[in-house]
């Protein structure tokens, strides 16, 4: 009977205990503080006055027995080390065994139960590697108890006299204490583990938010970091996240600010605050908290923005108050930066991806055989006595074949604009080679398709330099366009000698000639991996060549519904 009576004056007790455990896992400093990943010797000292404390009020709160008193002091000085590690269990365990043995409340087992209240401590402190911001193992805990438990027993059997009543005490005491402290650090486990559990509720939520910043930010700094691109991203944040400022760097001055017009930064202003320059010069990113003109405190996180491995700025998420910035809002600015440096470092990329194609376009429009100019001269030349009419012609075809061929780089041209280049280049060869050149345009008139500048003219000279010519008697070329159910399909045709199928058309190590593999290469980049030239050749039998531009590349972006062809 006297068992079961010491278990309900526990229980009784005890939920007074859990009430104020979930009092404190409701109060949002309280709360911080154990979501930080590396806690102040002043926040150790404050986990250290708070859990001594509850150990105390659980003294207080036992259950005399026979000179000594059954608790649940146990439960506050292992939380106190499972939280803050050995050195918070040991110090709770200080002040709680202490008061313990000073007091001197149940002198029986005073000075035992003061020692094992600090051991108990140190236990808690044990665990505290394996759950430090995270969930923590309830049957680790429950280990935990038991073992403590079992040890303050021996002690008070080792320590306590008369023995013969420390033994009786025991048998009375250990089995209450046991199940009622090992229900009671379970509860409290479970409302401690609810705050880990909103802490990842929050960090995936912290996780979508970022990449819904991101993607709407992409527009914008895939255009470099500059002065609108900033402000344009730092007003994205500013609406979608619960911040009260948001400051974007350069490696010079603030690009952007957008937020509360009390905060003391301003756009365009060089930077002299020494913590961000830190920042910048570490690459470690940094907490501030400063109070600003106004006599308010302001917590900012400062973060990096990188390129490769190099600082390039910084991004600021401002929040008004002491210590206002949390372990979510930290992730948040870390998870951001690092998607921001991934977005500007693939602007830098997309950026020499341009220039290259530029360069290599412009390579391209440098490479007029000069042979093909002089030829043409020549032919223009011969027709000035026979027939300066197709001379005159002649010289304006060529002139527009020069024109065209110099302008445009960089940007998509209308099909029949790059067509009408290609009948330019097609008349001085006819006027060369007579009959042994026939020229065919079957184009369907209503497409509507641009394409990147100088993409079949190179098709078009290699049909009748590889394909026709070698033939004594020549042959035709043919060229056309139409619309399909993917796009716009292109194609080349000529009826010369062909090729099979194993042989290298033209020589990827001939950088003077124009070949079949640059003009593979540029229409993959622009439209995938799928996209490049189809090419069907015999021997004998001619070649051709073909390729899709999708819908989108249009110059209205429609798609043909009512078209069934096939592409090809």
């Amino acid at each position: 009977m006297v068992i079961i009576e010491v278990i309900n004056n526990l229980a009784n007790k005890l939920g007074i205990l859990i009430i104020i455990v979930f009092f404190l896992s409701r109060v949002g400093t309280f709360k911080k503080l154990l979501l930080k990943r590396h806690i102040s010797n002043h926040e150790k000292l404050f986990l250290i006055l708070i859990f001594g404390g509850l150990g105390i009020m659980g003294t207080y709160y036992g259950t005399p027995i026979m000179g000594s008193i059954a608790n649940s002091r146990i439960i506050a000085v292992m939380i106190a080390g499972i939280l803050g590690g050995p050195a918070v269990g040991l110090g709770a365990g200080l002040i709680a065994g202490f008061h313990r043995w000073a007091i001197d409340i149940g002198g029986l087992t005073a000075f035992s139960c003061g020692l094992s209240t600090v051991i108990q401590g140190a236990i808690g402190g044990a665990i505290h590697s394996k759950s430090r911001n995270k969930m923590i193992d309830i049957w680790d805990s429950l280990a935990a108890v038991i073992m403590a438990e079992a040890l303050e027993m021996f002690l008070i059997l080792m320590i306590a006299t008369p023995y013969d009543k420390a033994v009786e005490l025991v048998k009375i005491i250990f089995f209450p204490m046991l199940t009622i402290n090992s229900v009671g650090m379970a509860i409290s486990i479970l409302i401690i583990n609810n705050i880990y559990s909103e802490q990842e509720k929050f960090a995936a939520m912290n996780a979508q938010l970022a990449l819904n910043i991101a993607n709407k930010t992409l527009p914008y700094l895939r255009k470099g970091l500059n002065s609108i691109s900033a402000m344009r991203t730092a007003r994205i944040i500013c609406e979608m996240v619960n911040i009260d400022g948001v400051a974007i760097t350069d490696t010079k001055k603030i690009l952007s600010f957008a937020g509360n017009p009390n905060i003391d930064l301003q756009s365009d202003r060089p930077i002299d605050d020494e913590d961000i320059l830190r920042v910048m010069g570490t690459g470690e990113r940094a907490i501030i908290t400063r109070q600003n003109p106004y006599g308010r405190y302001e917590t900012s996180i400062v973060v990096p923005l990188k390129e490769r491995n190099t600082i390039i700025g910084c991004l600021i998420l401002i929040k008004n108050g002491k210590d206002s910035i949390g372990s979510l809002d930290v992730e948040l600015a870390m998870g951001l930066a690092q998607l921001f440096s991934s977005q500007l470092e693939l602007s830098k990329i997309e950026e020499q991806a341009r220039l290259l194609s530029k360069a290599e376009l412009k390579a391209l429009q440098a490479q007029i055989n000069p042979h093909f100019l002089f030829n043409a001269l020549n032919t223009i030349v011969s027709y000035c006595r026979v027939s300066p009419e197709i001379a005159r012609k002649l010289l304006i075809d060529l002139g527009d074949l020069l024109r065209n061929n110099l302008r445009n780089y960089g940007e998509d041209i209308d099909l029949f604009m790059e067509i009408e280049n290609i009948k330019s280049y097609l008349n001085i060869e006819k006027a060369r080679f007579g009959d042994r050149l026939n020229v065919n345009f079957d184009v369907e008139k209503d497409i509507d398709c641009h394409i990147p500048p100088l993409l079949l003219q190179p098709l078009v000279e290699n049909a009748v330099k590889h394909g026709l010519l070698p033939r004594e008697e020549g042959g035709t070329v043919t060229i056309g366009a139409r619309k399909c159910l993917e796009g716009t399909y292109i194609y080349v045709k000529d009826n010369g000698v062909g090729f099979s199928p194993g042989e290298q058309f033209i020589d990827e190590d001939d950088n003077r000639k124009i070949g079949l593999r640059n003009i593979d290469k540029r229409l993959k980049n622009m439209y995938g991996s799928e996209s490049g030239l189809r090419i069907e050749s015999q021997p004998g039998k001619g070649t051709s060549v073909s390729m899709v531009i999708p819908h989108y590349y249009g110059k209205r972006g429609i798609a043909y519904e009512d078209e069934s062809v096939n592409c090809g």
